[in-house]
């Protein structure tokens, strides 16, 4: 029988799944309206409506993203944080509270720092005291430690973080520590800093191993009852969830470590980029995913997602930017993406100052945009499409979704006009220009911020709504050319599809460059790859499959914060001095300058982990006329376009009728199911092989 893989992507508004059958490549595309209240019910109805159409439950692997983590630490309802305590060492307790000396509102004088996770009462301190060269001053007082194990046995704490001064450079007594709990409250999660996060930083450590000790319990429950509700399906496929750095790992793994899964579905669009700009032959590409309630931007550069080693969970975002000091950090390799509220469902209002307004707040998938019919009052950015005629009303998931128009004009006219006596057309095009606005910020952050000529990259958009607005964010970054992957809507599950098995692990050094020792960081290079080689064996990982990544942080001597570079093997002073310049060259990309002369010092080995997946092998199609058949127009509408200051006759495409080869001048709307593709005037779209639509600007555009 025929085997299928699976990939479940929860979204705001929908839940997608895409099935790619082994041997014949053919992949099978579902969407329903997600459950927010209750996520793996959409999941487990996307996975039902599968076996209807395929009635095959010969099913070798489940790839899962979620939000799960960070809607409970947003405080989501059915989500309650479990009582959680903490112990650190005497004296240390408060560091989780005192945290960093930042305020994320810098003027409010009546600032709300981010709720504490764990109150004082469950916080506890442990006799002990390692030094910073990993020394033991004062042995672990293991008498008090029972005294303590007992205490949280009356509290009935479901979960405990052990976070111990310099536990980074040596692990022993968090180790007791985790020994002696995990004996005696065997059915209590324990999270040690020191197998969490094992790098210097105190504050960023201790959050790291409490944020990683409060989503245990959650995380835990969440997957063993999604795995179970899947087991009653009679499919016996392993679960593997998408981690943020854009690895899988299987759902034992990821429940001992459920922080590495914080941002699991943003990071599949950027995998699915990357996989598909391997495919093209393109290197430098901008993704861009405009979803239901959020846009998000990421980069890859030379064929490589962008990589950030600290990311602040639930914290709140500011002109596409986390903001520091709102959110928990944590210490662990996130994909490096930018977010503003800028998703179809985001609500557009009129300020007291009677300016028009777009986000923060998302209509979501209840009651969602107005045209939906669901009881949404407040225009969205999807209304404003509606009301400039670029997204069909009769077409809304391949014509399943019923929606109402004039709810669209009847909310934009009730909640905007009125207010600002503009007319219905002004305002729809407004709300898209300022939509369209912050979604350039964001694609300018992570490009220019980081160094990258966006000019020299390649748009990727996807998600139901960025297609939409491809064309215009691209003229706005002077961009010359998009690529709409063929499931547009579908396409962050399309990258769980591509993601390999990925494992980090991190060894502290904190050495000067000129003070290192090859043979004895080749050593620990060498050590980092028989733990990595473990954990890609207890994922059924082939030896002729994995896969190990080098990386170093430096930093010059003094700064606060470093930067992470390649190195290769083996490590000799040769390799030593390469990596040094790479780190000069990537400071000068980053900050703008480089000073050679200044010491470097050397503050973690890292070891990436790989176990390679095969990935999915797309239908090459042959090539017809440039010209579409006739009856690739379905029909014609207006549709507004700002070159043209207003609406023009424009020809409606099924993009299932166009075949490979062919070419469209713009204006033109193309349609199908999952999402909907607007190519403005002096754009040409055209079809490739793999059935993408490739868009590029004339000389009239710029």
């Amino acid at each position: 029988m025929t085997k299928y893989r699976v990939s479940i992507d929860i979204g705001g508004p929908f839940t997608d799944l895409v099935a790619l059958n082994e041997k014949s490549g053919e992949i099978l595309n579902i969407k329903v309206p997600s459950t927010p209240r209750e996520p793996a019910e959409a999941a487990i109805k996307a996975f039902q409506e599968f076996l209807r159409k395929t009635n095959n439950t010969d099913v070798s692997v489940i790839i899962h993203a979620t939000t799960i983590a960070t809607n409970a630490l947003l405080g989501q309802l059915n989500l309650e944080l479990p009582k959680t305590a903490l112990i650190a060492t005497k004296g240390f307790r408060d560091v989780i509270e005192i945290g960093r000396q930042r305020r994320h509102e810098l003027y409010n004088l009546f600032i709300q720092k981010p709720r504490t996770l764990i109150p004082r009462r469950l916080r506890f301190e442990v006799e002990e005291r390692t030094g910073p060269k990993g020394e033991i001053l004062t042995p672990l007082n293991k008498n008090q430690l029972e005294s303590l194990a007992k205490q949280l046995e009356n509290e009935n704490v479901r979960s405990v973080a052990v976070a111990l001064l310099f536990s980074y450079i040596n692990q022993k007594h968090e180790r007791e520590i985790g020994k002696t709990l995990r004996k005696s409250l065997p059915k209590t999660y324990v999270s040690l800093s020191s197998e969490i996060a094992p790098e210097y930083r105190e504050y960023e450590r201790t959050s790291t191993a409490v944020v990683n000790a409060v989503l245990m319990p959650i995380v835990s429950s969440y997957l063993d009852d999604l795995q179970r509700k899947i087991r009653k399906l009679r499919v016996k496929a392993p679960l593997c969830m998408m981690q943020s750095d854009g690895g899988i790992a299987t759902k034992n793994v990821v429940s001992k470590k459920p922080v590495s899964m914080v941002e699991s579905g943003p990071a599949a669009g950027v995998i699915a980029s990357a996989f598909y700009g391997k495919l093209l032959g393109i290197e430098n590409i901008l993704s861009f995913d405009m979803g239901g309630t959020t846009a998000k931007a990421g980069a890859i550069k030379e064929a490589t997602p962008e990589v950030v080693s600290e990311y602040e969970v639930a914290g709140k975002v500011h002109s596409g930017r986390i903001v520091k000091g709102s959110g928990y950090p944590v210490r662990y390799p996130f994909i490096d993406l930018a977010e503003c509220s800028a998703g179809g469902g985001t609500i557009a209002w009129v300020d007291q100052g009677k300016a028009l307004r777009v986000g923060p707040i998302s209509a979501g998938a209840e009651p969602g945009p107005a045209c939906y019919g669901r009881g949404g009052k407040q225009p969205t950015i999807t209304d404003a499409n509606i009301v400039l005629g670029r997204l069909n009303p009769e077409y809304m998931l391949g014509g399943k979704m019923k929606i109402y128009p004039k709810l669209s004009e009847k909310a934009v006219s009730k909640e905007i006009c009125g207010k600002i006596r503009l007319e219905l057309t002004e305002v729809a095009a407004g709300i898209i220009k300022i939509a369209n606005s912050a979604m350039a910020k964001i694609l300018r952050i992570v490009s220019v911020e980081r160094g990258h000529d966006p000019r020299d990259f390649v748009l990727m958009c996807f998600g139901g709504a960025g297609p939409m607005h491809s064309c215009a964010l691209a003229e706005e970054l002077k961009i010359t050319k998009i690529v709409v992957p063929h499931n547009p809507g579908l396409f962050s599950a399309h990258g769980l599809l591509a993601a390999d098995f990925r494992n980090n692990i991190v060894k502290a050094i904190m050495k000067l460059t000129d003070e290192v020792e090859v043979k004895k960081v080749e050593a620990v290079f060498q050590k980092l790859q028989l733990q990595g080689a473990k954990l890609l064996e207890k994922q059924r990982v082939p030896k002729v499959n994995m896969h190990f990544i080098r990386q170093m942080d430096l930093r010059y001597f003094g700064q606060s914060y470093e930067l992470t570079v390649p190195t290769s093997k083996p490590f000799t002073e040769k390799v030593l001095h390469q990596t040094v310049e790479s780190f000069h060259r990537k400071h000068r990309a980053i900050y703008g300058y480089a000073v050679k002369s200044e010491p470097v010092e050397l503050v973690n080995v890292k070891l990436i982990a790989v176990g390679l997946v095969e990935k999915p092998k797309l239908k090459e199609k042959p090539l017809h006329g440039k010209k579409p058949s006739e009856e690739a127009v379905i029909s014609k509408r207006k549709v507004f376009f700002e070159q043209n200051n207003g609406y023009v006759e424009t020809s409606v495409y099924g993009r299932e009728r166009l075949k490979a080869g062919n070419v469209i001048d713009g204006p033109a709307v193309i349609e199908q199911y999952d999402a909907t593709t607007v190519v403005y005037p002096y754009w040409t779209a055209s079809v490739d092989r793999f059935g993408n639509i490739v868009l590029s600007i004339g000389n009239g555009g710029n």
